[in-house]
């Protein structure tokens, strides 16, 4: 362990003391509660990730938790297993049938997303539910399988206390402007790149 001298102790105890004034008032100012719209978008792996652990959060505090897929359901995932353990605590709807290059059928693409987003608004009226995750919402509004002034019309209309996630890349401007909290996953580096295939509990 490394030897501290007093003196140099002395300043850093003088310096977070500070530091933790500085951060108390920061804290106090923020008086609002309320549900939020967050957006998950980027190139980065990790924002369907991300989305879980919030869900994770919720579960912990017993809060109920809705998750509608748009476009995942080919794939068998580890994340709906473990999510099922919580039984009534989760609803959960696959509604994808693949990516489009995948399905290779316009229509039936746009109707698939039409269903999902009925399910995701039947859970967004679900007053037993504190958060909603919409997985992959950003690829069916990308490709313009939905209506994008009808969706951010009905996010922003969500009951008050309601938290939203929204994943997928390319999210479109009107969804960021309506959102209270957007996180943009880079892409610094990717293990495909060096020929590693999609692997269970990392990727699925």
């Amino acid at each position: 362990m490394t030897e501290i001298d007093a003196e140099e102790a002395a300043r850093h105890k003088a310096k977070m003391e500070k530091r933790k004034q500085v951060q108390d008032a920061e804290v106090a100012e923020k008086t609002v509660e309320k549900g939020l719209l967050i957006v998950n978008t980027g190139p980065g792996k990790g924002k369907t990730t991300a989305a879980f652990g919030l869900a994770l959060r919720m579960l912990g505090y017993n809060k109920r938790v809705g998750v509608v897929q748009f476009v995942k359901g080919a794939w068998h995932t580890g994340e709906m297993d473990a999510f099922k353990r919580f039984g009534d605590q989760v609803v959960w709807h696959t509604m994808g049938e693949g990516f489009t290059w995948e399905t290779q059928d316009l229509q039936r693409d746009i109707a698939a997303a039409e269903r999902a987003w009925a399910k995701a608004e039947e859970l967004l009226a679900d007053p037993t539910i504190g958060l909603v995750v919409l997985d992959e919402l950003n690829i069916a509004l990308r490709y313009e399988y939905l209506d994008l002034q009808q969706v951010v019309a009905t996010l922003s209309a969500r009951r008050p206390d309601l938290h939203v996630v929204v994943t997928g890349r390319n999210a479109k401007p009107a969804l960021v402007e309506a959102a209270d909290l957007v996180t943009e996953m880079t892409a610094t580096k990717h293990h495909f790149k060096a020929g590693v295939k999609a692997q269970q509990g990392i990727e699925f």
